[in-house]
């Protein structure tokens, strides 16, 4: 559970669904407001799915990924 709260994504994707209640309260309700939800509703999935994605990865392809990214 840690590794979702303490990540920067889903910590950006938690401020975001802020603003996006914040639009929604203060601002007009046209169709630009549904689009805002839809985008908020991907980062945020996005996000949960990055995270599973990190932590599904098994040392050795962790290992790799550093690797990789170090050559570039």
């Amino acid at each position: 559970m840690r590794k979702y709260i303490m990540n920067s994504a889903i910590i950006g994707a938690v401020f975001g669904g802020y603003q996006t209640l914040q639009a929604t309260r203060k601002g007009p309700h046209d169709w630009r407001l549904v689009f805002i939800w839809i985008s908020w509703i991907a980062t945020l999935a996005l996000a949960i799915g990055s995270v599973a994605d990190e932590a599904n990865d098994s040392p050795a392809e962790k290992k790799a990924k550093k690797l990789s990214d170090g050559r570039k």
